[in-house]
């Protein structure tokens, strides 16, 4: 949870962010500051507008990305109902059933509205990897006709894009049950042992033990295994951002309001149903400070403090993994950007 990562410095709304030198959050869904009449009309307008052949096509995928907070299930939503698209949901914790607040899925009008994917896939007792997502996620992209994708996990979408393949090997049940069991710390030595050259979050269980049970089966390095391979889709990346201040506010709110729809009664729910307490679904942010408050090693005052600075934390580390790929454009989300979203697809 304890994510340190430093804020770099972002790209001007509307420009590709350069190279840097040198990754299931909530979003508000609508709280998008008020279009004014110009906006709403340009937004309007490039809605109506014939969409080029390339975005019809559905070889090419519109994608909504940025930190946790940023408005992305907001945007892609509207995105969605401007061009009558569908919407594939890439987030590591919206795929677990039973587990609605701290992951934010869309609410019951949102799916009346919009058809989504990729959501409610397995049971929070069980795991899930990035393997199993690309394989459900490449399943709805060959069908849908106009998909957008909506980002949550860096990782799960650059998966999905960029065909990266974690050496193609498959979950090892039996293994993983075993791996779960221990410490991190523990998980940790392990990972060293097999590559002491990888580099990996090693303080993230759920990539710990993904990196044993693929490096047990093919052996070191592991940047080989993170090869690419061509995919059937080319991702329109498309970047929304915030000024520091305004996007910390925003965590902070949003954690507010989890803990008023009933994050806490949710979670014990999820304990009392024989969801483990150091389950991968248990394990993000929200549900891991929750689980801690149950167990009593967080009071009920510290809880939203706890959340709002470890969601800080993931949203830092978020834009760092962004700002490394030059292929994001990058539009600003204090207004609505929607409008030059849209332009920007339609040029």
């Amino acid at each position: 949870m304890s994510l340190r990562c430093p804020l770099r410095r972002c790209a001007r709304p509307g420009r590709a962010a350069p190279s840097a030198a040198g990754g299931g959050e909530p979003e508000p869904r609508h709280h998008l500051p008020a279009r004014t009449a110009g906006a709403a009309a340009a937004g309007l307008a490039a809605a109506e507008a014939p969409l080029p052949p390339q975005l019809l096509s559905g070889k090419r995928v519109p994608t909504i990305l940025g930190p946790t907070a940023v408005g992305k299930s907001a945007v892609a939503f509207r995105l969605a109902r401007a061009l009558g698209g569908e919407i594939v949901v890439a987030d590591s914790r919206q795929v677990y059933r039973r587990l609605e607040i701290a992951t934010n899925k869309p609410s019951a009008e949102e799916r009346a509205a919009v058809r989504y994917h990729c959501l409610d896939l397995v049971d929070p007792e069980n795991s899930f990897n990035v393997f199993e997502f690309v394989q459900a996620a490449a399943g709805a992209l060959q069908q849908i006709e106009r998909p957008i994708l909506e980002g949550g996990t860096n990782l799960y979408v650059d998966a999905l894009l960029d065909g990266l393949s974690l050496g193609g090997v498959p979950p090892r049940p039996e293994r993983r049950r075993e791996l779960e069991l221990l410490p991190v710390q523990t998980l940790a030595g392990l990972v060293r042992d097999l590559d002491p050259e990888i580099a990996i979050d090693f303080r993230n269980p759920v990539r710990l033990v993904r990196a044993i049970e693929v490096l047990e089966v093919t052996g070191p390095p592991w940047s080989r295994l993170r090869t690419r391979r061509p995919t059937a889709w080319d991702g329109v990346r498309i970047g929304l951002d915030l000024p520091r201040e305004m996007l910390d506010e925003r965590i902070r709110a949003r954690c507010l309001r989890q803990l008023e729809r009933g994050l806490v009664e949710e979670t014990r729910a999820a304990l009392e149903a024989g969801v483990a307490p150091g389950s991968q679904a248990l394990s993000g942010t929200g549900y891991a400070e929750t689980v801690a408050h149950l167990q009593g090693r967080v009071s009920r005052e510290e809880l939203s403090e706890l959340m709002t600075r470890n969601n800080r934390r993931l949203a830092r580390r978020q834009l760092t993994w962004l700002k490394r790929d030059a292929r994001i454009r990058w539009f600003s989300a204090v207004a609505d950007p929607l409008p030059d979203i849209l332009r920007y697809l339609h040029g």
